[in-house]
C-alpha cells in the first residue's frame, strides 16, 4: 500500500498529464478563445464554470501548469487560487503586467471525458510620454521641431497642442518653419490610447525679436511745474533703455530729472521743470537683435504739440552711435 503523500503525488501527476494531453487536444480541435482584457496593474480572475461530477481540473497557461486541483504548481506569487468548489474553480492574477498576456486554458475531466475552456488574456498599458524635447529659446524666423514619444498597447494617439492659440497637429513631431513672436508659448504634447486618461506634458518655446514701439508721448508744462516724458517698447529679451538731449546721455539723478524703467516702458520725470529742460528727447530702446530710437518734446504751453517719433537703428548703426557719444562726453 502507498503512503499518503505517494498518492497525493501521483494524483497531481494525473492531472498535469491529462491537463497537457487536453491543451494539445484544444488547441487543434476547439475554436479561438474568448479575449479577456485588462489594464496594466489591476487583478484578473479566471474562471471556469464546473458542476460535482468532475474528478480532475487544471488552469494552464499555454502549456504551463498554474494549478492542478489545489494545488500549486507556478511558482509565481501573483497567481493565488480563489475558488475550488463543485461549480467553479478559479485562480487569480495580482497586479497584472504585460508578460501575463497569452493564452490560458481550463481543463478538467467529467465521466471520462475531457473537458476544456479558453479565454485569451489581452493586457492594455495606458499612454505614456517617455520622451519630450526641452524647452527652447530661438530668434524670430529661426525653424523649430519639436518631437514627443510615448508608449502604450494598443499604440497611443500623439497631439500636439497651442491652447493660446487653439492650434493641434498630429503626430510625435512637430515643425514650425520661420516662427514668429504669435506662436511663442506653451505647446503641450497629449497621449492617448483609451486605457487611461491622457498623459500630457508641455514645452514652451521663447521667440526672440527687436524692440518696436507700442507708444511715445511728448508733453507740455510751465516753468515751476512737473512732467513726464514716456516711451514704451515691446521686445523679447525685453529692452534697455536710454535717454538722450541734444545728443548728451541723461543721468537719472541729475539735472533736476529722474529715470524709471521697467521691462516694457521708461520715463523722465520731472519734479520742477526750468527753462533748460526744454527740447528735444531721444528714447532709445536696444537688445541683442536691434533698436529703436524715439524722438520726443517737452514743450512750453502753447508749443504745437505733437506725438513721438519712431526711428529703427540698425545694431551696426547703433554701435556707431554709441561708439560716438561716449568719444564727446
Amino acid at each position: 500500500m502507498k503512503a499518503p503523500l505517494e498518492r497525493v503525488n501521483l494524483a497531481s501527476l494525473g492531472i498535469v498529464i491529462l491537463a497537457q494531453v487536453l491543451f494539445v487536444q484544444c488547441t487543434e480541435l476547439f475554436p479561438p478563445a474568448d479575449n479577456y482584457t485588462v489594464s496594466q496593474g489591476d487583478n484578473a480572475t479566471l474562471s471556469c464554470l464546473i458542476d460535482d461530477k468532475v474528478t480532475r481540473v487544471a488552469w494552464l497557461n499555454r502549456s504551463n501548469i498554474l494549478y492542478a486541483g489545489k494545488d500549486k504548481w507556478s511558482i509565481d506569487s501573483r497567481v493565488q487560487l480563489l475558488s475550488n468548489t463543485d461549480s467553479e474553480y478559479s485562480i487569480v492574477i495580482t497586479h497584472v503586467d504585460v508578460a501575463d498576456e497569452g493564452l490560458y486554458t481550463c481543463s478538467f475531466q467529467t465521466e471520462d471525458m475531457p473537458h476544456t475552456s479558453q479565454v485569451y488574456l489581452i493586457v492594455q498599458v495606458p499612454a505614456k510620454i517617455v520622451n519630450i524635447s526641452s524647452s527652447v529659446t530661438v530668434n524670430e524666423g529661426s525653424n523649430v521641431n519639436l518631437q514627443c514619444l510615448a508608449v502604450g498597447k494598443p499604440e497611443p494617439t500623439i497631439t500636439w497642442q497651442q491652447i493660446a492659440e487653439g492650434f493641434s497637429s498630429e503626430g510625435e513631431l512637430l515643425e514650425i518653419t520661420e516662427i514668429n513672436r504669435q506662436q511663442a508659448g506653451d505647446y503641450e504634447c497629449v497621449t492617448s490610447n483609451g486605457v487611461s486618461i491622457p498623459d500630457t506634458k508641455k514645452v514652451q518655446i521663447t521667440v526672440n525679436y527687436p524692440p518696436y514701439s507700442i507708444n511715445a508721448k511728448s508733453a507740455q508744462s510751465p516753468v515751476g511745474k512737473s512732467a513726464v516724458l514716456r516711451c514704451e517698447a515691446m521686445a523679447v529679451p525685453p529692452a534697455k533703455f536710454e535717454w538722450y538731449k541734444d545728443d548728451k546721455r541723461l543721468i537719472s539723478g541729475t539735472d533736476g530729472l529722474s529715470i524709471q524703467s521697467e521691462s516694457i516702458w521708461s520715463m523722465i520725470l520731472f519734479s520742477n521743470v526750468t527753462s533748460r529742460h526744454y527740447g528735444n528727447y531721444t528714447c532709445l530702446a536696444s537688445n541683442k537683435l536691434g533698436s529703436f530710437n524715439s524722438s520726443l518734446r517737452l514743450l512750453k504751453p502753447g508749443d504745437s504739440l505733437s506725438h513721438g517719433v519712431i526711428h529703427t537703428v540698425s545694431p551696426l548703426l547703433l554701435g556707431l552711435l554709441l561708439s560716438s557719444l561716449l568719444l564727446t562726453v
